[in-house]
């Protein structure tokens, strides 16, 4: 699959986020022509830079709320294929900056849609949601199908709903019968190297190891779907290529874990702290929520397996093994030996994707 994008020009927007820097790394080594457009890197340290990507791509630092200057980068590059990653993606932080969130999630959208209409090279858009964008009512065993009604609760989630409706006016009013194929991907809560963001558990549990603390554990009945992260980028590759070839396959898509890996986040630090081994511990934290999360959320992945034929490839304790692979490579000997192993898993899992 990977060689349909050999000598393709294809701008990714979130280039500089732990997702970004991953697919960005897969789109290098197919033998793409890689443009990202981003802020800078949000964390110090981080994949981005740990990855060298800056000199291995065409990497523009950027606002998705610069409508200019985000179309003049389209028009200058004139890509055939567009992944929309950026945005501002923690919940915490939509609490605290609310209208940033909605600026980035909805106007920024509404930018790149922007950008796309006007520039006739492009063929495949999938925009990377989020699997928050539900009405979530907290049904325990309820796994959302796509059909479902989209109003996400908090700033972060209902942003993210907007962003979906935003892609799908556009796509009713100005793509229906152009050469631009536009899809939308949910997927559920990504684990992998190089994640270093806040207020995100595996990257949590991370810090705390390291530092031979007792990882505190605020909400640890919540349960979640947790993904590698090559899963989900895998199936957004998949996506584009697919709709890029055949307009039938356009579409809003679930791309989440099977419910096996449906968990509590109990049950994730527990299995952490027994891979990471040593004195690697937990503690329940529980304390009254200032804000609300929703806790029980689940996708319905039965689409995607119906279209695309797909299924997931790695189980969490995988997903959890790997993640810990590459940081111990990376505390260990550094940003070489990370990004080495960033590629050989990246070559293992294509290899199981494919077959």
């Amino acid at each position: 699959m990977l060689d349909f994008f050999k000598g393709k020009t294809i701008l990714v927007t979130g280039h500089t986020g732990f997702k970004g820097s991953w697919l960005s790394e897969i789109l290098i080594e197919s033998g793409a022509k890689v443009i990202g457009y981003s802020l800078e890197p949000p964390t110090e340290p981080n994949l981005f830079s740990i990855c060298d990507l800056k000199n291995r791509m065409v990497s523009v630092i950027g606002d998705v709320r610069d409508a200019k200057k985000l179309g003049a980068v389209m028009k200058e590059y004139q890509p055939e294929i567009v992944f929309h990653l950026a945005a501002q993606p923690i919940v915490l932080i939509g609490y605290e900056e609310p209208a940033y969130t909605y600026e980035t999630n909805v106007m920024g959208t509404v930018n790149v849609l922007e950008a796309i209409r006007q520039t006739p090279s492009v063929r495949s858009f999938v925009n990377v949601t989020t699997d928050k964008v539900y009405e979530n009512n907290d049904l325990v065993d309820h796994p959302f199908k796509e059909d479902e009604k989209l109003d996400g609760y908090d700033p972060y989630s209902n942003s993210k709903s907007c962003s979906e409706l935003v892609t799908h006016s556009y796509n009713r009013s100005f793509f229906a019968k152009g050469a631009t194929r536009i899809s939308t991907a949910r997927a559920g809560n990504v684990i992998g190297g190089g994640d270093f963001s806040p207020n995100r558990i595996i990257p949590d549990c991370i810090r705390a190891a390291e530092k031979g603390s007792s990882i505190e554990v605020r909400n640890p009945s919540s349960t979640r779907p947790y993904q590698f992260v090559l899963e989900p980028l895998f199936v957004y590759l998949l996506i584009a290529k697919k709709q890029y070839e055949t307009g039938s396959f356009a579409g809003y898509y679930n791309v989440g874990p099977d419910r096996s890996d449906v968990i509590t986040t109990g049950k994730l630090v527990a299995l952490f702290c027994r891979l990471w081994g040593g004195s690697a511990k937990w503690s329940d934290h529980s304390v009254p929520n200032s804000f609300h999360e929703a806790g029980y959320l689940e996708l319905d992945n039965s689409l995607i397996k119906k279209t695309f034929g797909w299924k997931p490839i790695y189980k969490i304790d995988q997903a959890v093994s790997k993640t810990i692979e590459w940081t111990k490579a990376y505390y260990k000997d550094g940003n070489a030996d990370a990004l080495a192993v960033m590629k050989n898993q990246i070559e293992d899992f294509s290899k199981e994707f494919l077959k």
